[in-house]
């Protein structure tokens, strides 16, 4: 006997196509409490989350008082691109309906937080008037689509921006569920079928990636799906295609883990689109219905291998797959700073420290943009590229930026520049600790410890999240901080700085104010004993978790 579906299978099967009682719910204007359990799964297709704010929740309920509701709520962005035209509009709807701030995500999305339950409806409209969409931004479907954010003006980089908008305009779920709640868009007839999907979506969210081996900045192998660009003289030859990524895990949990996707089998230069659909397909036929933590494709991936996906695959698309070569070397280039984009115009790079646009940064880039209208590109760093820049224009881009205080990349240290951190505390409902709010007190204490050992320029990525659903993906940089309970996190090292090797677990349960102490000693065993060239992760994956465990404990590593 089939073990039962998941209660968010249930919800999906009885939604009308992602409508259930949305509508309602929303529009009650003396509604008191949280969104029913099905209005809030139906809501992430929709592009946002209910929340509350867990710093007052305790002190609202002493009072008698129902907790600080309010919604956080993302847009799609494929491929980070957006105008200037859009930057504007969606600045305005940072003080007219959220908190004043926009938060520019690991997956080039951009996200508004604190929205109350009256201004869903209109913020998701004037979204949508801008000629953007929160529409399959979160839920159990293809969420946005991420390539480089690097606007070089050559054929390859064209064609990795326009495989990423077409698939993310082709994999749209095909309700008008979210055109008839938001848009008024008037209801006709019986619910829409959705021919990629199915009436249930997909088991869990479904990620994608496009990537160059010379820019690997989306880390096209912590995806789902990814797509790795085969050239030859700057010319597109191929695909080799990579299934099986994904960053979440449990604590405590050996059947979670994270992951990076296996390469497949290689397709031709036409052929993103198809194969995108027919992983999609394997996903929604073969992904855990029955168990939400293993619901994701890697566990697939992981337990049937990877000969068993392109058996599946091929006989999907009709046609035998040639087996995928090895993976070339992966780069990751830095994109802050001045560059020329091959076309006579530059772009600049800039600095958002835990992707959070406020304060005199939010008012430099108005004016940005009502000057000079740049091209803004959200980058998988949480930084902001402003493109199509005019070369006569470069010293008043600098001087206008330089007057308002904002910090540019020359003003960093390397581990500033490569640092990541998810939103966690006060409004994820998922965070066991704090996240954005200690990074920079984090970033001060390890850059200290680097300094003290000589380390201070090296080139060091650092990933903090909340919890470990992996947001910021720090299982797979040089260094993942984990929330583990209140001021604890787990540490992670071993993982490779071009996201080809995940890292190992080094020391659990850590204070926050004891993060650097701990890495201390394995800075400084790297600095003595490093090979040329060495980075930090890789040092720490050539000597070992067991070595690694030693050097913190005072003992030699072997």
């Amino acid at each position: 006997m089939s073990a039962k579906p998941s209660g968010a299978e249930a919800i999906k099967f009885d939604s009308h196509a992602l409508r259930g009682t949305i509508a309602e719910e929303i529009a009650a204007a003396e509604a008191r409490g949280g969104l029913s359990e099905g209005a809030y799964t139906l809501l992430k297709f929709h592009g946002t989350y209910e929340q509350f704010d867990r710093d007052t929740a305790t002190e609202r309920k002493q009072r008698g008082e129902d907790k600080d509701w309010t919604f956080m709520v993302r847009v799609r962005a494929p491929a980070g691109r957006l105008t200037a035209v859009q930057w504007l509009a969606l600045d305005a709807l940072a003080d007219r309906y959220a908190d004043g701030t926009l938060r520019l995500t690991t997956r080039q999305g951009v996200q508004f937080h604190g929205i109350i339950r009256q201004a869903l409806k209109p913020s998701i409209a004037a979204i949508h008037e801008s000629l953007m969409t929160t529409l399959a931004a979160c839920g159990d479907v293809v969420r946005n689509v991420i390539t480089t954010a690097a606007p070089r003006a050559d054929a390859i980089h064209a064609r990795l921006e326009a495989e990423a908008f077409r698939l993310s305009s082709e994999l749209l779920p095909r309700t008008r569920a979210h055109h008839e709640i938001f848009l008024d868009e008037q209801a006709v007839g019986a619910p829409e079928d959705e021919p990629l999907y199915g009436p249930t979506y997909l088991p869990r969210k479904f990620k994608i990636a496009l990537a160059h081996p010379d820019d690997n900045t989306p880390d096209v192998l912590a995806n789902d799906l990814g797509f790795v660009a085969l050239t030859e003289g700057g010319t597109l030859t191929g695909w080799i295609v990579t299934v099986g990524g994904g960053m979440g895990m449990t604590h405590n949990k050996p059947a979670t883990y994270p992951r990076l996707a296996d390469a497949i089998c290689v397709i031709g230069p036409d052929d993103v689109l198809e194969m995108a659909k027919a992983v999609v397909r394997l996903s929604r036929d073969h992904g855990d219905r029955t168990d939400r933590k293993h619901a994701r494709l890697k566990y697939v991936v992981a337990e049937r291998g990877v000969d068993w996906v392109r058996d599946r695959l091929s006989a999907d698309l009709g046609r035998a797959l040639p087996p995928a070569p090895k993976l070339p070397r992966f780069s990751v280039p830095d994109l802050l700073g001045w560059h020329e984009q091959g076309d006579g115009r530059l772009w600049l790079g800039l600095p958002v420290a835990a992707g959070r646009v406020a304060g005199t940064l939010r008012v430099a880039l108005r004016e940005m943009m009502a000057r000079f209208a740049p091209r803004p590109i959200v980058t998988a760093q949480q930084n902001l590229l402003l493109a199509d820049i005019a070369a006569s224009d470069r010293t008043a881009v600098g001087s206008l930026l330089r007057a308002h205080g904002v910090t540019f990349a020359e003003d960093l240290s390397p581990l500033a520049r490569w640092s990541l951190a998810c939103v966690a505390l006060p409004t994820c409902g998922q965070s066991l600790a704090e996240g954005e709010r200690v990074h920079a007190p984090i970033l001060a204490d390890v850059e200290a410890a680097l300094s003290r050992q000589g380390l201070a320029g090296e080139r060091i990525s650092l990933r903090l999240t909340g919890c470990p659903n992996g947001c910021a993906r720090p299982y797979a940089g040089d260094i993942g901080v984990v929330g583990r309970a209140p001021g604890l996190y787990t540490l992670f090292v071993g993982g490779d700085f071009e996201g080809t090797r995940l890292s190992f677990t080094l020391a659990d349960k850590v204070p926050q104010a004891r993060i650097a102490a701990q890495l201390e000693p394995l800075f400084a065993a790297w600095s003595m004993n490093r090979t040329l060239g060495e980075g930090f992760g890789d040092f720490c994956a050539r000597i070992g978790q067991d070595a690694a465990r030693a050097v913190l404990s005072g003992q030699a590593a072997a």
